[in-house]
């Protein structure tokens, strides 16, 4: 399975056969989060966990999860570029576990009183904001497929509401030599499937604005970074991301980070 196929295949998976991972699939995982690629910047801290299910396992509200063993905690400093990067660099992981034929469903909230807020303590300034269940996938229950339905999960908003072209008056023709890697960013996950990112093309620059929704909008746009990232190096392209000294302003969009091709 190459990254294209990882993206349009990778779905958030809720049921696990209670199966913990084996030896092998933590190796490759832990050294993937280890060696995944940061050109942000920003404090977080990603950890592979395996909870005993029998034992005083609490996931609180959480308890959707059913079956998984192993989670993925992830702290985040309470900054945009923090934010930016930990979606930036943990949907790499996902679609890693996605490529290894394993399912993982992205979970963000405060996790008080719960297992997960247990053990090691994070470093200063980081705090657990993400769990992330990863195991073999299960058949979807029936509570999983009516989350689905009710969040409209494979709903996108459509390519002209999302892209432009000079200016955010005029939607970026679908001939754009970006189109691929711009449609793999529109499969981009969110929380509560809100899509907040906002693209802006200018020559050979890809820049990422935010509509901001809620706390997580600039961790979901780190999430689409990647998207358009992996797929523009999957097709031999050479680009950077950096910041750009003089971005279009916009009354509701904030300006983030710019793609650039080489």
């Amino acid at each position: 399975m190459d990254i294209i196929q990882a993206i349009k295949e990778r779905r958030s998976v809720r049921s696990y056969l209670p199966t913990p991972l084996s030896a092998e699939q933590r190796r490759e995982l832990t050294e993937f989060a280890d060696t995944v690629p940061n050109p942000i910047g920003g404090k977080f801290t990603i950890r592979l966990k395996q909870f005993d299910l029998q034992g005083d396992f609490k996931p609180s509200t959480y308890g959707i999860i059913q079956g998984a063993q192993d989670y993925f905690l992830m702290a985040i400093a309470d900054d945009e570029t923090s934010k930016l990067a930990a979606g930036f660099c943990f949907e790499q992981i996902v679609l890693r576990a996605c490529e290894l034929g394993l399912g993982t469903c992205w979970i963000g909230g405060t996790f008080k009183g719960t297992t997960f807020s247990g053990g090691e303590p994070w470093p200063e300034a980081e705090t657990l904001k993400i769990v992330c269940p990863v195991g073999l996938p299960s058949k979807p229950r029936l509570i999983e497929r009516l989350s689905r339905f009710t969040m409209r999960s494979d709903h996108r908003k459509p390519w002209d509401s999302l892209f432009f072209e000079g200016d955010f008056s005029h939607p970026l023709p679908r001939t754009t030599p970006f189109r691929e890697s711009l449609e793999m960013l529109r499969l981009s996950p969110s929380s509560t499937n809100s899509q907040p990112w906002r693209i802006l093309v200018e020559g050979s620059d890809v820049h990422l604005y935010c509509q901001p929704q809620n706390a997580l909008s600039p961790l979901d746009c780190g999430i689409a970074l990647a998207h358009l990232y992996l797929t523009e190096t999957h097709l031999g392209h050479q680009g950077q991301i950096l910041k750009t000294a003089t971005p279009l302003p916009h009354p509701t969009y904030k300006y983030l980070l710019t793609y650039r091709r080489k």
